[in-house]
């Protein structure tokens, strides 16, 4: 929806008037407010005007921090306010300003991503001190570590901006800084340990392609370890980043490098569903069959997530549909319990074997599907021949499951199926005939734990 004309005018005179001292930086504070995921703190805002970016002399100089946080209206008069929350925010007066602005070409996402990214930079460049000092002494620390990179990423047709990354990345102050401030493949850590990982890793885990052909074409070891995900590889794996991976493997990394929480990259990407990145592992010899991390193998990842194309793609590449690993102990049981119909389908049409026992919690898929209240996968397991009382898991089987999950209709089906009350694992003693009538809850429905703590 286009604004108004009058309105539209009105903002321009607005940017125009804006006095010629302070434009440069008016602007760069309303690039931050349209771009950024939540408003600024008045104090972050007086950090941004306190960066300079554009004149000489360059830098973050605490000198030019605004003597009231209030004169920060005066940049831009009429287009922002500040709001009492609970901190003082600066925001956009009104969403129709950020609708100007953003047809503005100065505020589109690649031109505002470089003055954002190169005034984080900058400021965290030039902050000094401990983790406590920076933090109680330096606003915007703690902003500028988290979003710099990101922005970066979206900047990188800016060599300005590449090379002010890369050598952000390989100074070692200001790469300790940053990692100690905030570990992007850790975000949910508000209180990171130093930095494991190489600057490579978390190039390749951002998304910073020309930093990372700089650090490689400057011999950073793509094969080195560390980091949540334990290698370049898995991390871009992870997060999509498709052209890394093609760099990294074109540079010798190892498609079948093991370590981290996924294991391995094919199955990082298979859990995050990027299939073309499976698809490129695949081609360059990653094995489908590999075991390792928290979901086993990559064929588990997939099917947990309900990634139905990389489930085929897997399949068809030679995964076994009846591998082990991870705390549903196969693939069949995880897509069983997370309702993913068309992914158990598949599964037993390439062979996976439904009556087969595991050492995982629920002891098999039909216990799986029942304990989280899958009445369609019950009877389509059911249909394919499972065997009703099939024995194992916290359970002991089925009926017990759905029973204790209070899943009445399960319950009932697999009683009109013959089922019988089990020895349940989880009580230590029989479930009574009474109770399963009662279908009494006797615990949580399962978690879903994401591997990376989301």
């Amino acid at each position: 929806m286009s604004l108004p004309r009058n309105l539209e005018d009105t903002y321009q005179r607005m940017i125009q008037n804006i006095p010629a001292d302070r434009k440069n930086d008016a602007i760069r504070l309303l690039q931050f407010l349209v771009h950024s995921e939540r408003p600024l703190s008045l104090a972050e805002a007086k950090e941004v005007i306190a960066t300079q970016i554009e004149d000489e002399p360059r830098g973050f100089d605490v000198k030019r921090r605004l003597f009231h946080e209030t004169d920060v209206l005066l940049y831009c008069p009429g287009l922002v306010a500040v709001v009492h929350s609970t901190d003082k925010e600066l925001h956009l007066a009104h969403f129709s300003v950020k609708e100007y602005l953003l047809g503005e070409d100065q505020f589109n996402i690649a031109t505002a991503s470089i003055s954002i990214a190169r005034t984080c930079l900058t400021y965290l460049t030039d902050i000094h001190g401990g983790c406590k000092e920076i933090n109680r002494d330096f606003p915007m620390a703690r902003y500028a570590a988290e979003v710099w990179a990101d922005h970066a990423a979206l900047a990188q047709a800016s060599e300005e901006t590449v090379q002010a990354a890369v050598r952000f990345l390989e100074n070692e102050a200001t790469f300790q800084r940053w990692t100690q401030l905030h570990q992007v493949d850790r975000p949910w850590d508000d209180d990171p340990d130093p930095a494991n990982g190489s600057r490579l890793y978390y190039a390749c885990y951002v998304g910073l392609l020309a930093p990372a052909q700089d650090l490689i074409d400057k011999g950073a070891d793509v094969n080195a370890k560390g980091g949540h995900y334990n290698s370049a590889l898995s991390a871009a794996s992870a997060a999509g980043h498709r052209e890394i991976v093609e760099l990294l493997l074109d540079k010798g990394a190892d498609a079948n490098a093991q370590g981290g929480i996924y294991g391995n990259a094919l199955s990082a990407a298979s859990e995050r569903g990027h299939r073309e990145i499976v698809e490129l592992l695949l081609d360059k010899g990653a094995d489908a069959n590999a075991q390792g991390g928290i979901y086993g193998n990559a064929l588990f990842a997939a099917s947990t997530r309900g990634h139905r194309e990389i489930v085929e793609l897997l399949l068809d590449k030679g995964a076994d549909a009846n591998a082990q690993g991870g705390n549903y102990s196969n693939a069949l049981s995880a897509a069983s319990a997370r309702g993913h119909r068309e992914i158990v389908e598949l599964l037993l049409d390439k062979g996976a074997d439904a009556n087969v026992q595991h050492g995982g919690h629920y002891g098999n898929a039909l216990s799986a599907a029942s304990a989280w209240g899958r009445r369609e996968i019950v009877e389509l397991l059911l249909d394919k021949g499972v065997d009703v009382n099939i024995q194992g898991g916290h359970y002991g089987n089925a009926l017990s499951a759905a029973s204790a999950g209070g899943h009445r209709e399960i319950a009932e089906l697999l009683q009109k199926r013959g089922a019988v009350v089990s020895c349940s694992k989880r009580s230590g003693s029989r479930i009574s005939s009474n109770s399963a009538k009662k279908l009494r809850l006797m615990g949580p429905e399962p978690s879903d734990q994401r591997a990376d703590g989301e």
